[in-house]
């Protein structure tokens, strides 16, 4: 879905600096505003808050947002899948008028179901105070609800509203958080400070989503009717959530993982080298929305449209090359812009680190951590091209090597003991890009055959 990339290649074309820099920023936050604001908000809360709170109320008030950023994304992901793939195919058709029913009906659905699990963690398992009880859960909602309404963000032509929105919940929680742990010190008042900010947030997405599709709400539950036909998808979209969080759960077993009194279990020192190492590859995102994936659905379209107004073999071939130069050209850009910015936050690693006061402990693991983000995000972006030609088995197949590979070698390192940590997400990142990139060039290099002959009808 690159509809919003097309309308921040307009402000990109602006015979300006400022153009170009503000089309990169917006397209930064529509491709990864909620995990961007909230490493910023954590980080800010972490740096500042921990001087007037205690540790321990900080270190908890932490580790339940990423509890809940974790949790909600993976028990989330199949119907967020299938919601992206639903409005995708309604965009396509021209016809939106379902969008606001199948908002209101995929967050309620996801608030139900999901309440199984969240109402007996905090209320059962987790030792906190009651009014932190009814903060996390509340918090837990609010982030489902993120998730689920960021499935149109890309669909959105109202770019700048996408990103003030964030900026706003961001700048709300993290004042409002400093001001709590001034003030009250506990973790209940920290998670009512950073749920405002993201009540602002969710808030203001539906509202301009509402603004977007201004149709009345009908057949809110139709999307979830076609879960069954896209099982796959919901599938694949659990198992690379999963993946992105396998290794950081294995390793809060580790012997340098904690235990907090609440019954909660952490590795901070990894949790937090993954994360910052995560930021890198933002300007990736970046430029894969602006300009690769618009660039790409261009010719991808014209390919198919062509074809279905009866053109020539030539004609049929020239596009076809078309596809493969962008193909090749785009993967030459990002990895180049990728790899500079990995290699020179890797070098400058010990120096970054020395700034923001950040434990040396942490840095072995971080410079894995980018480097395995490099390979992760080219993974990502075969991925999601792969996916554009609807081979959704191979789509869930190299996911689910991920998942695999990322679970075995990160299992693998933990025996191997401390130095090795790390090593096990860089190497199921690089196995996985190599793969991925193997399959996509062969389907694309037999795009006519797997066109004409293997998704012919009338052949089978």
């Amino acid at each position: 879905m690159a509809g919003i990339g097309f309308e921040l290649k307009k402000l990109a074309k602006r015979d300006d600096l400022l153009g170009v820099f503000e089309a990169y920023s917006h397209s930064s936050i529509a491709a990864s505003g909620p995990w961007i604001f909230t490493i910023l908000a954590l980080g800010g809360i972490s740096v500042w808050g921990s001087t007037d709170s205690s540790v321990v109320e900080v270190s908890l008030f932490r580790l339940i947002i990423i509890y809940n950023f974790a949790f909600s994304l993976v028990l989330s992901s199949p119907v967020i899948i299938v919601a992206t793939r639903f409005l995708a195919d309604r965009v396509y058709d021209a016809d939106v008028r379902e969008a606001p029913g199948m908002l209101l009906g995929g967050m309620g659905f996801l608030f139900v179901v999901l309440s199984a699990a969240a109402i007996p963690f905090y209320f059962s398992y987790v030792r906190l105070p009651p009014l932190a009880r009814i903060a996390a859960l509340y918090n837990f909602f609010l982030v489902t609800g993120i998730w689920i309404s960021s499935v149109f963000l890309t669909a959105l032509k109202d770019y700048r509203a996408v990103s003030r929105s964030f900026a706003a919940g961001m700048l709300v929680s993290l004042l409002g958080c400093l001001w709590a742990a001034a003030r009250f010190g506990s973790v209940s008042s920290l998670l009512l400070a950073f749920n405002t900010g993201l009540t602002v947030i969710l808030f203001y997405l539906v509202t301009r989503i509402l603004i977007e599709y201004p149709y009345p709400v009908k057949r809110p539950f139709r999307m979830l009717g076609k879960m069954r036909e896209y099982r796959i998808l919901a599938l694949s979209g659990l198992a690379y959530s999963t993946a992105i969080w396998i290794d950081k759960w294995i390793l809060w077993f580790s012997p340098q993982g904690e235990l907090l009194p609440s019954g909660l279990i952490s590795f901070p020192d990894y949790d937090s080298a993954s994360f910052l190492a995560y930021l890198t590859i933002v300007p990736s995102m970046a430029i894969f929305v602006l300009n690769i994936e618009t660039r790409f659905f261009e010719k991808y379209l014209r390919f198919y449209r062509d074809i279905a107004r009866h053109a020539t073999l030539d004609e049929i071939q020239e596009n076809h090359r078309e596809i493969l130069r962008e193909l090749v050209e785009s993967s030459r850009n990002v990895i180049i812009a990728q790899a500079a910015i990995s290699f020179s936050v890797v070098l400058l690693a010990p120096k970054i680190f020395e700034w923001f006061s950040i434990s040396f402990l942490q840095l072995g693991m971080f410079r894995l951590a980018v480097m395995g983000a490099l390979f992760h995000v080219l993974f990502l972006f075969m991925s999601i091209l792969l996916s554009y030609f609807d081979v959704r088995l191979t789509t869930l197949k190299v996911n689910g090597l991920f998942l695999i590979t990322n679970a075995v070698f990160t299992l693998i390192t933990l025996r191997l003991g401390f130095a090795y940590y790390g090593y096990g997400y860089f190497a199921a990142a690089l196995l996985t890009a190599v793969v991925t990139c193997i399959v996509l060039a062969r389907h694309i290099l037999d795009l006519p055959y797997q066109t004409f002959v293997l998704n012919n009808a009338s052949l089978r």
